[in-house]
């Protein structure tokens, strides 16, 4: 996927999903941002788990897709 080089990849799910309760649950899902423009952190694999300890932390749905436009640098700059 990485070979046609995106601007930005997001990967991410419906619903999250716990063993322990072998269905769909309320807690959050995981996402994975790509972009250049990103600041690595220490996760090294896409699990709900591993996701919870990433940079970009719980935030709602509906901010996703402002944060891959800003990755993108589609959206202008704000503050300073």
């Amino acid at each position: 996927m990485l070979g046609l080089k995106p601007d930005v990849m997001i990967v991410t799910g419906d619903h999250s999903t716990p063993s322990v309760l072998r269905g769909h649950s309320w807690h959050p899902v995981p996402v994975l941002l790509y972009s250049k423009y990103c600041r690595p952190d220490v996760v090294k694999e896409f699990s709900e788990r591993a996701c919870a300890l990433g940079s970009l932390g719980r935030f709602p749905a509906n901010q996703l897709m402002p944060l891959a436009m800003a990755n993108a640098l589609k959206l202008n700059k704000f503050g300073a």
